[in-house]
């Protein structure tokens, strides 16, 4: 069944056409992911299909009773909520509910009148029918689930107005996976998200019970879980019903397919020129003219005129142009850290890590937001100092950084403003380095502030290929960057004669590019010569594996007692949650039935008391 059908939409915005007369539909149950270019309209064509903005032509139509879910819709004026109870307006129709049924339970306590007090508990019966059918006792437990898969448990109790932007977005995201609509809309929901995060929602989005649409530069998430690619190119839109892989594969026979058939039709079409040369000096040099000659030759001329020209297809379309070389050889040990310490207050980021990397090694570092990536990047760079420990640079390394979070200082500052203070050089020279960057004419003269963060990147990755480097230190390159501006990087890296160290999120650039991974968890560094499938793979054994023997006998036998009892414990309190809740579930069925006033009374108190153990347990479980 079609949910949603776009017919003959066009949007312009500044004079400028995004795109024209677009035409697709998106059945019920699809996973459909749009891909396209920095700047060719994704993000618009979402702001339709969410209905917050309106085409210039043509119309959308959506199934009647659609509940559409977008990634930009999240709460923002809510200063003085936390973090959970912003999440909690997920399930709002669900706790005015509840409200209004503690409600009827105190006045089904006090009523004294028979005929009323019958009233209330039909009131009541309806209202708890229609919080267990819509799932009011799994609030907390779908807040959890989600909570845990995104990595935000440290951000629940934190005011919501306080958070940066990052993690506003994954709060957002969060909010609308629990409220759990038929239309879901993400767009570039894996930017914020950590590598476990990211695997965790692709699951999440694999068994949800709803259609997706997704615009997202990760090739790997794209694959997982795509059914289906829109490419929105030059103002057109093409579906694909496969997924990223399958796209790509069929996109470039689609191409070939199309420049034969150009290449075919401009054959023809200088055949018929060269015939229509020959019949008309046939014609004129016969004595007399030949009229029939001149007739036929017009007839091709007209024949050529009618004939539907084949656009010559885009082989090869711009894309960034990209060449990064070490200037100078650094020495063998490019950085070098023995036993460093890192604490925060009394928090402890981590513990006896050891680190060396040498001349031309590609090494990333990977592990969960808020484990120390970025923290040992500053160590690196020297930014911050280490509590303990021994942070070393080799010699002649030349250090050049991209961070994540590039031009944040220079935000009225003009782009050519930008790399001339980083790159000396005239004007015309900085035109024409900027335009392999793809920022043309008037654009090098925009501000820093009205670009997007793709183009802050390739602004930030000019400065870099022209300045004196023989060490790169990438902090998340590829966030923002288009999937064609990602293999160009991915190529010039791979090209480049330094040491590169890089933190991502992004598994296909890590898989291409890095033979050496470090991952942080639980404090600690884990060294892995391999790319990061191999990492992965590794760290599951390592968790998996056994206690060895001698570790055993370290630990003692205390301790193993220990662990068997309080594994005992937990079983035993899961044991008398559910049973807990097997009698609140009895009251209630009790309550709705029950019409004499002190029974009442004495199962809405046996009520409450069960509800106080309920959340002692609860409590004693989460600790």
């Amino acid at each position: 069944m079609i949910i949603c059908s776009v017919n003959d939409v066009s949007k312009m915005y500044g004079g400028n056409t995004i795109f024209e007369n677009i035409s697709f539909d998106i059945k019920e149950g699809e996973r459909v992911g749009f891909v396209g270019r920095n700047g060719s309209g994704k993000t618009t064509l979402f702001e339709l299909l969410a209905g917050s903005e309106q085409p210039d032509t043509g119309n959308i139509h959506w199934k009647k009773g659609l509940e559409i879910g977008y990634l930009k819709q999240i709460p923002t004026n809510h200063h003085a909520a936390t973090t959970k109870d912003v999440l909690k307006l997920a399930f709002s129709d669900l706790l005015a509910t509840e409200r209004k049924m503690k409600e009827l339970e105190k006045l089904m306590a006090m009523e004294k009148d028979s005929i009323h007090l019958k009233k209330l508990v039909s009131d009541y019966g309806n209202l708890l029918d229609k919080f267990t059918l819509e799932g009011g006792y799994e609030i907390d437990t779908n807040i959890e689930k989600i909570v845990h898969g995104l990595n935000i448990s440290h951000l629940l109790e934190q005011r919501y107005a306080t958070l940066s932007g990052g993690e506003k977005t994954k709060i957002g995201l969060a909010h609308i996976l629990l409220k759990h609509p038929d239309f879901l809309l993400l767009d570039e929901p894996t930017n914020h998200l950590d590598l476990l995060a990211v695997e965790w929602l692709g699951d999440f989005i694999q068994n949800y019970q709803g259609t997706v649409c997704i615009i997202s530069h990760d090739r790997y998430f794209l694959d997982d879980v795509t059914n289906k690619i829109f490419d929105l190119e030059n103002g057109e839109i093409n579906g694909y019903a496969t997924n990223f892989s399958g796209y790509i594969k069929e996109k470039q026979e689609q191409l070939m397919r199309e420049f034969q058939a150009y290449e075919e039709q401009q054959k023809k079409i200088k055949k018929m020129k060269e015939a229509i040369k020959r019949l008309k000096e046939w014609a004129n040099n016969a004595n007399p003219p030949n009229e029939g000659l001149h007739k036929r030759a017009r007839n091709m001329e007209r024949a050529l005129e009618r004939m539907e020209k084949i656009s010559r297809p885009n082989v090869n379309p711009k894309k960034m142009s990209l060449d990064m070389e070490a200037t100078t050889r650094s020495g063998k040990d490019v950085v070098f850290l023995r036993n460093v310490v890192k604490r925060f207050g009394d928090q402890l980021l981590f513990a006896d890590v050891s680190m060396n990397i040498t001349f031309q090694e590609r090494v990333a570092i990977v592990g969960e937001n808020g484990s120390g990536k970025s923290t040992l990047i500053k160590l690196i760079l020297q930014q911050i100092p280490a509590d303990e420990g021994e942070v070393k640079i080799g010699s002649n390394v030349k250090i050049g950084y991209l961070s994540q979070h590039v031009f944040e200082e220079a935000e009225d500052v003009s782009v050519i403003e930008a790399f001339r203070q980083e790159v000396p050089m005239t004007e015309g020279e900085a035109r024409n380095i900027l335009s392999r960057f793809l920022f043309f004419g008037y654009a090098v003269f925009r501000k820093i502030s009205q670009l997007s963060g793709g183009e802050k990147m390739r602004l930030r990755l000019a400065q870099l290929m022209y300045q004196e480097i023989n060490f790169l230190v990438l902090d998340e390159p590829t966030n923002h960057l288009d999937i064609e501006s990602r293999e160009v990087l991915e190529e010039a890296l791979e090209d480049f004669d330094g040491t590169i160290l890089a933190i991502s999120h992004d598994r296909y650039f890590l898989n291409k590019i890095f033979k050496k991974i470090y991952w942080i968890e639980a404090n600690r560094l884990h060294a892995f010569a391999g790319d990061y499938n191999w990492a992965k793979k590794k760290m599951k054994e390592n968790v998996q594996q056994p206690v060895k023997q001698e570790d055993k006998k370290k630990k003692g036998k205390p301790k193993h007692n220990r662990e068997k009892i309080e594994s005992q414990k937990l079983v035993a309190d899961e044991k008398d949650l559910e049973e807990i809740e097997q009698k609140i579930g009895e009251i209630e069925k009790q309550l709705v039935n029950c019409e004499e006033l002190t029974m009442l009374q004495h199962l809405y108190k046996e009520k409450e008391e069960l509800e106080q153990q309920w959340e002692i347990l609860c409590s004693q479980l989460i600790q």
